[in-house]
């Protein structure tokens, strides 16, 4: 076994495969795969920012400005 075999995380077959997956999902463009991943990625930041505020319960956002929803 190799010095950099040893070092391959558990999952890296499986983070091979998703690599070539988005790479021939963007017709073999990998700066085309990178755009779209980092677009995803943005969309996954704020999707979770939402569900993280305070405000945000039962499929809503909740006004910040009442005082009574924080006693």
């Amino acid at each position: 076994m190799s010095v950099s075999a040893s070092r391959q995380p558990p999952n890296a077959d499986r983070l091979e495969a998703a690599t070539e997956q988005a790479i021939a999902a963007c017709g073999g463009d990998v700066r085309e795969a990178v755009k779209a991943l980092i677009v995803a990625n943005e969309f996954l930041e704020r999707r979770l920012e939402e569900l993280a505020s305070p405000g945000y319960a039962r499929g809503r956002v909740l006004p910040r400005d009442r005082k009574d929803w924080y006693d």
